[in-house]
């Protein structure tokens, strides 16, 4: 019961940064609600709910919210280890998998079934903030395909899971290097479209990834200039996805204010 109760409480504090539509507050507020978080795993270090939520603040934290590069690589190595070890306590055969051979890796990724998502899925992001805070490292960056292989896994038990979001991540891992250094632009492109289908277009986050790593990776100013401008006139309000889609409404109008700067038009 208690176990349930502090799953719960950390399922509502999440639920609540969310759905803010004051970055601010959360951005102050926040540090608390990761201490928080810190103290709920500490004294019920097997729950797996509640390391997914460490994971999920600590990488949306570090990515939205620190500017200093040192910290955020910092948090983002926090809330790549906690959700390793929720991916460990939901199943064990995959405890230490992330630094086995890749081959060993795959196959406990591939056994794992649709009540696994969750986890693949809170586990994968996280791991690919950390990727994205250390694209200078090519051992960090040669994770992508780990965390590409789960993020696929995703795809294939549960496509809409979270309104498709593993697309968006697959779009990020194919976009984090240009074509000639081994990126995908194409399929990050069809990755960031499928994410923003399945969320009906509420998912303000795709729409803006797919403008600044997509659009400016292959120089199209006018797909990158019409996809900011949706984003700002679209309505930030959705459950779940308030407070992600009220920060790409910023990071759009920052995109478009410097548009004319970046494709030298």
């Amino acid at each position: 019961m208690m176990s349930s109760a502090t799953s719960n409480l950390a399922d509502s504090l999440s639920d609540a940064v969310l759905n803010q539509n004051d970055p601010e507050t959360v951005r102050q507020g926040a540090p608390a609600y990761l201490l928080l978080v810190d103290g709920l795993i500490s004294d019920d270090p097997e729950n797996v709910d509640l390391l997914l939520t460490g994971a999920n603040l600590y990488s949306s934290y570090a990515d939205a919210f620190v500017d200093d590069e040192e910290r955020a690589a910092r948090l983002a190595e926090k809330a790549r280890d906690y959700g390793w070890r929720a991916l460990c306590r939901s199943d064990r055969s995959a405890c230490g998998s992330w630094s086995a051979p890749y081959d060993r890796f795959e196959a406990v990724i591939a056994g794992m079934n649709a009540k696994h998502v969750p986890v693949l899925f809170g586990s994968g992001a996280a791991w690919a903030t950390w990727i994205r805070n250390n694209t200078d490292d090519w051992a960090a960056v040669a994770d992508k395909a780990r965390v590409d292989a789960m993020m696929q896994r995703v795809v294939e038990l549960d496509e809409g899971y979270d309104d498709g979001a593993a697309h968006l991540y697959l779009g990020v891992l194919a976009t984090l290097l240009p074509e000639a250094a081994g990126g995908k632009p194409e399929d990050g492109r069809r990755a960031f479209e499928r994410a923003i289908e399945l969320s009906g277009g509420r998912n303000l986050t795709a729409k803006v990834l797919l403008a600044e790593s997509y659009a400016r990776l292959i120089f199209d100013q006018e797909l990158h200039d019409r996809l900011c401008r949706e984003v700002i006139e679209a309505d930030p309000v959705a459950p779940g996805l308030t407070l992600a889609n009220t920060l790409a409404q910023e990071r759009a109008r920052t995109l478009l204010a410097d548009s004319m700067d970046y494709f030298g038009d």
